[in-house]
């Protein structure tokens, strides 16, 4: 485990290289071909200009967090912490940065889907106060066959 000073901050288009580079060092990390392309987050970004934080240590981004809202609900997405950089509250920061954004859109709900698999990235967020739901089921509709994902090795 790598220490650093780190700072919390909004994501910008000026961070998508090292944020897509971030993405791509995570194993099991699954980018899709369109949403996250420049392109795709650029969209995301507009719409959400404020929401969205990275981490940076010693001017490397070692964290991010998409984040972002439809008036009513805000959604996490891609939430990633560097390996080496992992349990030292980097990712507690950015999700507290990205709720009071939202929180001064007057958001007053968030979602995140975490993957069943992901035994980490579950532990995290059940130990950081969100609730499992059980009471729901989550659907999807693919309307661009295109937007594939491809997971990480």
């Amino acid at each position: 485990m790598k220490k650093c000073e780190y700072e919390i901050r909004v994501m910008t288009m000026d961070d998508y290289k090292a944020v897509y580079a971030l993405w791509q060092s995570i194993h099991g990390f699954g980018i899709r071909s369109i949403d996250d392309s420049e392109e795709g987050v650029r969209r995301f970004i507009d719409r959400n200009p404020n929401t969205s934080m990275v981490a940076v240590c010693e001017g490397r981004i070692i964290g991010a967090i998409l984040c972002g809202h439809d008036g009513r609900r805000g959604t996490f997405y891609h939430v990633c912490v560097q390996e080496e950089y992992r349990k030292q509250g980097i990712g507690k920061a950015m999700a507290v940065a990205c709720m009071r954004a939202l929180k001064e859109e007057h958001i007053n709900k968030a979602t995140l889907v975490a993957f069943t698999s992901n035994s980490l990235g579950n532990q995290f967020w059940k130990g950081a106060g969100w609730t499992y739901r059980e009471d729901l089921n989550y659907y999807d509709f693919t309307l661009n066959e295109a937007n594939i994902t491809e997971f990480n090795k």
